[in-house]
């Protein structure tokens, strides 16, 4: 579920964010979806417990994640949800469009592109 690369560029703890926003966008966590404590994370990855808390706070601040005392640490209802929503929507659609008019997907993004542009001259 969560990996990091130590190698990267990016920081480790941004990663993490990543790691999640990525799976919420294409529906592997969903709302009300547990994740691991920051202990058990960090011992499963390798990390220092203080890297992986320093995800879950940057999670909390942007309303990815809540944590609710003992009970855990949960996905929340907010913008980057609603934002990956949209995104497994938008990519179901133009998967069945794509696979019909057999266009490839970059065609498809032009496709959307051009509709907006137009859309926001009009």
């Amino acid at each position: 579920m969560f990996t990091v690369d130590p190698h990267s560029t990016t920081p480790v703890y941004e990663q993490l964010v990543e790691c999640v926003l990525r799976d919420v966008s294409a529906g592997d966590l969903v709302v009300g979806d547990r994740i691991p404590p920051v202990r058990t994370l960090a011992a499963d990855l390798g990390l220092a417990a203080g890297t992986v808390a320093k995800a879950y706070r940057e999670m909390e601040t942007r309303g990815i994640i809540e944590t609710h005392g003992r009970k855990g640490t949960f996905i929340a209802q907010g913008r980057d949800d609603r934002e990956g929503a949209a995104a497994r929507a938008a990519t179901a659609y133009l998967s069945v469009v794509a696979g019909q008019l057999h266009y490839s997907p970059e065609e498809c993004v032009a496709l959307v592109e051009r509709a907006l542009e137009r859309r926001a001259a009009g």
